[in-house]
């Protein structure tokens, strides 16, 4: 196939242009996506913590522990909300199908039976 020279011209900067347009707007769209994963992870770590401490200074069952869960679920939900994928503190794992527990950390109930 011979192109005239100005076609193989255009076709080379269209081509150039492409690219930089695909560049530019993969590398504008991962820093947002990079910051929402991270306040996601920090909610969730935090949330998680606490649920953490509430059962280790209060029991199981207390209500710390219930408010605790009851903010776990809300940053979970958050995250799902604004990404469909939330943080698992404990595998430390993204999840992009929404399988949590709301009655989370329950092997923990093992070690408030033997109080």
């Amino acid at each position: 196939m011979n192109l005239p020279h100005r076609w193989i011209h255009y076709l080379g900067k269209s081509a150039l242009l492409v690219a930089a347009l695909a560049a530019f707007a993969t590398l504008g769209a991962a820093p947002s996506m990079r910051a929402d994963d991270n306040d996601c992870q920090k909610r969730i770590n935090r949330a998680d913590h606490r649920l953490h401490e509430a059962i280790e200074h209060h029991g199981y069952r207390s209500p710390e522990a219930d408010s605790a869960r009851h903010n776990l679920a809300e940053a979970r939900e958050y995250c799902w909300g604004h990404g469909h994928r939330w943080w698992d503190a404990d595998s430390q794992s993204w999840h992009t199908e929404h399988d949590w527990k709301d009655e989370d950390h329950e092997h923990y109930r093992d070690h408030d039976d033997h109080r």
